[in-house]
């Protein structure tokens, strides 16, 4: 951390507290706000300093119980959210798809399967664009998706389903047991330019229904809360970010179609998953 960073004078005032506790009774994320910066801490002691413009990023964590994959695995996710929202950058919790010339972006919550999806979708050979943060630059008309990292961060129970019981990727950080797919291999293939946003699909709740997997149209009231509940970083926000987002999201959906699409809880039909979009699409 910088030294001005340590004096004992140094006034903050609490930002955000994250709903969820540690079994210690301790929030899974505190943010302080600072003069001209803001201050992450997690409960894990991983801590991030980000001045409010997005240009520069601290980072210090326990060495002693935590390794610097741990801590990159915030920087390449929440962190980095953070930094492109006081850009000025919007960002979707979402897996982005290259199909032709354009881009699908596949969004939900935390569990609701957009990484598998965007995995099974790389192993019929389609490129992936972004996975987990998909940020938009506003190009008046259109929306371009900026690519992300070439990689899809997966759970082992993920990984068993989409490639068998006894597959194995390896893990993103020595502490945790998610694992990752590296798209740099050979026999993937990773967008590496912006594409423009041709459609949204959010994800729904899996369902035994033998007609699933089907998409559904959403009322503008359901578009606007899905767009709403799924921007990236949106705890992190004040009242103008906050405006700012409701009008960049309006224009979002103005120009680009959102629809839901429910898949079979069967996770040996994701196939059919991926082939209901791009029939869709």
């Amino acid at each position: 951390m910088p030294s001005w960073f340590q004096q004992p004078s140094l006034t903050k005032k609490l930002w955000y507290a994250h709903p969820e506790h540690t079994p210690g009774e301790k929030p899974t994320l505190v943010a302080w706000k600072l003069a001209d910066h803001y201050q992450l801490e997690y409960a894990d002691g991983t801590q991030f300093l980000i001045d409010d413009r997005g240009k520069q990023i601290w980072a210090t964590w326990p060495a002693d119980t935590l390794t610097l994959e741990d801590t990159a695995t915030y920087l390449l996710g929440p962190v980095m959210g953070f930094a492109l929202l006081l850009r000025g950058f919007i960002s979707l919790h979402a897996c982005a798809i290259a199909v032709g010339d354009r881009a699908i972006a596949i969004m939900g919550p935390a569990g609701s399967g957009k990484s598998t999806t965007a995995a099974a979708f790389a192993e019929r050979g389609y490129c992936v664009l972004a996975e987990d943060v998909v940020t938009l630059r506003d190009h008046g008309t259109e929306f371009l998706v900026q690519p992300g990292y070439p990689s899809i961060r997966l759970w082992p129970s993920s990984v068993a389903a989409l490639y068998g019981s006894d597959a194995s990727l390896p893990k993103l950080t020595p502490t945790w047991d998610k694992c990752y797919l590296d798209l740099t291999q050979d026999k993937y293939e990773f967008q590496t330019s912006p594409l423009p946003l041709a459609a949204i699909y959010l994800l729904a709740e899996r369902t035994d229904d033998p007609a699933a997997p089907f998409v559904q149209d959403l009322s503008p009231a359901e578009k606007l809360i899905s767009l709403v509940a799924n921007t990236y970083a949106a705890y992190l926000m004040d009242a103008e970010m906050r405006g700012r987002e409701f009008k960049f999201l309006h224009r979002v959906l103005n120009a680009v179609p959102v629809r839901r699409v429910t898949s079979h809880s069967d996770p040996a039909r994701i196939g059919e998953l991926c082939q209901t979009i791009l029939e869709h699409v």
